[in-house]
């Protein structure tokens, strides 16, 4: 085995990280490659909590290098300020064992700035976006002429002058779309200092990581592939445009990190046992109702980074199973399991209907989407708390009843099950 994969199949917070963090011990390298810190993970590990969004999983290993590929967008405090954190929790960190591509486009304030001028200029359509700067990033990395990435710092001259050139023309644009007439103009030379400053702490983790993971690769070491967000928040694929500024499905990997995608031999596809969407945008399952809050409270259905309350729904199968063609997946992991033990009824959604015709399509046109209804199957609960079990057998029978329901409907083995935050809530299929 070369590389292995773990990708979101839903709209994002799937419990990825625990996947990660539970195959780390079989690998020599773990890979971020795309987004920034506006996703997060939330990994238990040795019984502390680490909350971690630029920071890949792998972090938290002895003699695992943890890599920051090209295709994320850094925010250079944000990462430092998640340095320290982890540090302060114990995790050792160097140059040996963070690396971070020299590829990589840089967040500065004023893409921050940007973003949340255009947030609020959305009345009824807002995208929901963190206000990280993420997205505006990422625009300019494709426009290129206001792009900045982390090996310019280093150019200290170079960025200076680019640097200059950006800050005025980006003062003219905020100055035009600010609305309040409060609008104070960046510094060049100030944000220039404050990010020489970040590059200097940096130094020793910055570097050709695309060169770093082929020489790996070539020398038989395995790589953990982690996916941010979810597949159905692909900025090519998902329901644009309330999806995010990167390719966050399994398409993204090689862009992201410069790896063949024919070098990934396993390709692990997670879900949660139910739907969970942040911010705006169609959600066919959605749960407005007691149902709905239930599964919020039981599951801490909250934004790892954001605090954000997650906006809850039955398993919807067609959006899964175009998540999981999407991303090419092998096999899937069921996660929060035990969150639905608690219900009567649960619900699966089984098929669209769109306009008077049924289908297991999922749409391309967010209108097509919005006017989705849902066709369910109804299962019933278990009515017990599964937190302890530890092997498939030992699972009530509806509970496996749920989990091979959302197997056929998928269309792939279910190899992974969830059933607490903890590393020995996980049960692997023999």
């Amino acid at each position: 085995m070369s590389a292995t994969s773990v990708v979101g199949l839903q709209w994002g917070d799937e419990a990825k990280g625990k996947i990660v963090d539970l195959l780390t011990d079989q690998h020599d390298i773990v890979v971020r490659y795309q987004g920034g810190n506006n996703a997060g993970h939330t990994v238990v590990f040795e019984g502390k909590k680490y909350k971690l969004s630029l920071l890949p999983a792998g972090i938290l290993r002895r003699g695992v290098v943890s890599v920051v590929a090209p295709g994320v967008v850094i925010h250079p405090q944000a990462l430092l300020g998640e340095i320290e954190q982890v540090r302060s929790q114990g995790v050792a960190v160097s140059g040996d064992n963070l690396l971070i591509s020299d590829r990589a486009h840089v967040i500065f304030p004023y893409h921050m700035a940007e973003e949340a001028v255009f947030e609020r200029s959305q009345k009824q359509n807002a995208i929901g976006t963190t206000m990280r700067g993420i997205g505006t990033c990422y625009r300019d990395k494709a426009g290129r002429i206001h792009a900045i990435r982390m090996g310019d710092l280093f150019h200290p001259d170079m960025f200076r002058a680019r640097l200059t050139e950006i800050v005025a023309q980006k003062n003219i644009i905020l100055r035009a779309l600010s609305s309040d007439g409060d609008f104070r103009p960046f510094d060049a030379n100030a944000i220039a200092d404050e990010y020489l400053g970040y590059a200097a702490q940096l130094k020793s983790h910055v570097m050709d990581t695309t060169q770093f993971l082929h020489r790996e690769l070539d020398a038989g070491k395995r790589l953990l592939f982690e996916g941010a967000q979810g597949s159905l928040l692909d900025i090519d694929h998902g329901t644009f445009p309330f999806v995010t500024s990167s390719n966050s499905s399994g398409c993204g990997i090689h862009n992201g990190s410069g790896v063949p995608e024919r070098r990934i031999s396993r390709m692990i596809g997670v879900v949660k046992a139910y739907t969970t969407r942040v911010g705006g945008g169609p959600f066919p399952t959605e749960l407005d109702n007691e149902i709905g809050q239930h599964i919020r409270d039981v599951g801490h259905e909250y934004g790892t980074v954001t605090g954000r309350p997650r906006r809850c729904g039955w398993f919807d199968a067609v959006a899964a199973r175009y998540g999981a063609r999407l991303s090419g997946i092998d096999c899937l992991a069921v996660m929060l399991v035990d969150v639905l033990s608690q219900l009567d009824e649960i619900s699966v959604c089984v098929a669209y209907e769109i306009n008077g015709e049924r289908t297991i399509d999922f749409p391309s046109h967010i209108t097509d989407l919005a006017a989705a209804k849902p066709v369910y199957e109804t299962l019933p609960g278990w009515k017990r708390d599964v937190s302890a079990v530890r092997r498939v057998n030992d699972f009530p029978a509806e509970t496996r009843r749920y989990l091979d329901t959302i197997s056929t409907l998928i269309g792939f083995p279910v190899e992974i099950m969830s059933v607490g935050p903890d590393r020995e809530q996980t049960i692997f299929c023999d």
